[in-house]
């Protein structure tokens, strides 16, 4: 080193933050991350007052003893639920059994339209889509009341059946009476596979539609037949929208009772209307309550086997 030459000075330690300097950023981080749970409370709110709590009320009606005149006490009476079980297990199978066959119904009526319009329609897709959801533009009511005329005594469509013999066979098997369709559950069953067939075809078409084209192709090049893709790729990667499907279809169709009040008969009443007689004829609140969470119950177990069975928790 020359004498006119200066050591370098050797750079100074950083200085450590004072404390409270960073505060600003943690908080800034913080809110971000608070967000969406801001975004979710109003969504929760609305569950809280228009569910949670409705279902409790209920679930503490269903336990009272008394009557209307008198006022309603909880007793925790749960004879209640036993007692409603026992005298209307009649309507809680039919209500099964209907809601089974329209979802079984829709599935084999939904399932090729959905595949048609995914697939096959082309520039005619939007259109088809339309005619779809075309029903909805209408009431629930209005809808159920024109399946009356359809199926009158002497249509053209009670017609068409007795030339087919179809009556015969499902007179044979209880679910008409002769010649005539309407207050029967064949009446019911097709109110309801009407009814609930858009809830069936909407989510099929849209697991469909999310599916490769080229994986049909590929099981081409592989020399599968169509039978084969269909039940080796198509129908495996839709079950998805089969799953949504059958649920949504399913679950309001084995508590409706529009379509049993209308279409059937006495004999054909489903837990829906049962219900409905309970809280605003009879006025006998436990009792209807207790049916509502036995049916949910049921419901709610047949679903969660439901969905243990199929496999996907990839729901549409």
């Amino acid at each position: 080193m020359t004498a006119t030459q200066v050591p370098a000075t050797p750079p100074a330690p950083p200085v450590p933050p004072a404390a409270g300097t960073d505060l600003p950023v943690r908080t800034a981080s913080t809110r971000r991350r608070l967000v969406p749970y801001w975004l979710l409370l109003p969504g929760i709110a609305w569950l809280l007052v228009f569910f949670a709590l409705p279902l409790v009320y209920q679930a503490s009606t269903s336990v009272q003893t008394g009557s209307l005149e008198a006022g309603f006490q909880v007793t925790w009476h749960v004879q209640t639920y036993w007692d409603a079980l026992r005298e209307y297990y009649p309507q809680f199978i039919r209500s099964l059994l209907y809601a089974g066959t329209a979802t079984v119904l829709c599935l084999l009526l939904g399932y090729p339209l959905a595949y048609l319009i995914a697939f096959k329609a082309g520039r005619w897709r939007n259109l088809l889509l339309v005619l779809v959801i075309a029903p909805f533009f209408t009431s629930f009511l209005i809808r159920t009341l024109a399946w009356k005329t359809i199926l009158a005594d002497g249509g053209p469509v009670v017609g068409v059946l007795n030339s087919l013999h179809v009556l015969d066979v499902t007179s044979w098997l209880g679910w008409t009476e002769g010649s005539r369709v309407l207050a029967t559950p064949l009446a019911v069953v097709c109110g309801l596979t009407y009814n609930f067939l858009p809830f069936m075809i909407l989510p099929l078409y849209t697991s469909l539609e999310r599916i490769d084209g080229r994986l049909h192709e590929a099981a081409g090049d592989l020399y599968a037949t169509p039978l084969t893709t269909f039940r080796k790729v198509t129908f495996p990667l839709s079950m998805p929208g089969v799953v949504s499907g059958t649920l949504l279809t399913f679950i309001p169709a084995s508590g409706d009772y529009v379509n049993a009040e209308l279409l059937g008969s006495t004999d054909t009443k489903m837990v829906g209307s049962v219900i409905q007689t309970q809280f605003l004829r009879v006025l006998d609140y436990p009792t209807a309550a207790a049916l509502s969470f036995i049916l949910m119950a049921v419901v709610l177990i047949m679903v969660t086997v439901y969905i243990r069975r199929a496999g996907t928790e990839d729901l549409v």
